[in-house]
């Protein structure tokens, strides 16, 4: 299982929170790619609910990541 920008992205407007299971349907019903399926279904399904994407991928970029030091601008 690989996380990258791209692929994780195309969860961000996922029902939050959610399952595994939630997870995969909506990403077959938003037309994810197949990598985004093959990484949720190898994930453990223990039916944690999830709330929101850095629980699946802890270093998905935040805004934070990408404005800093915005105040001096």
């Amino acid at each position: 299982m690989y996380w990258t920008l791209e692929l994780a992205s195309k969860l961000e407007d996922a029902p939050w929170p959610c399952t595994r299971e939630e997870l995969i349907d909506y990403s077959v019903r938003s037309g994810a790619p197949q990598e985004v399926l093959e990484n949720l279904q190898d994930m453990e399904d223990e039916g944690e609910v999830y709330e929101c994407i850095e629980d699946i991928w802890p270093d998905y970029p935040t805004k934070e990541d990408f404005f800093f030091h915005e105040d001096e601008y």
